[in-house]
């Protein structure tokens, strides 16, 4: 199970968006998207080591694809109904962040 949360706003024009994931402790799970080229540069923390995952970003107003890799597979957010195709057959996850 997963869940995208927007949060805070922030002066700069950026918003705080929370994005969890579910899974087993222990799993090593990244963040990967639009927003940062997909890169799995951004580690999501399982600080109680329940297999709750989270992490924030600050991201612009704007529309974003993702994905959470969790040990190298790539999965969808099973609580986010939003998808776009995205050119290999399989679904990217969809946020759309508001401007203020």
């Amino acid at each position: 199970m997963s869940a995208v949360k927007k949060t805070t706003r922030n002066t700069t024009g950026r918003r705080a968006v929370n994005f969890a994931f579910e899974d087993a402790p222990g799993k090593e799970v990244f963040l990967a998207g639009s927003f940062n080229n997909w890169q799995m540069t951004t580690r999501m923390n399982d600080r109680k080591k329940c297999g709750s995952y989270t992490c924030r970003l600050l991201l612009e107003p704007g529309e974003y694809q993702y994905k959470f890799v969790v040990n190298g597979e790539w999965r969808l957010d099973g609580n986010n109904c939003c998808f776009a195709p995205n050119g290999f057959g399989e679904l990217n996850s969809v946020i759309k962040v508001e401007p203020k």
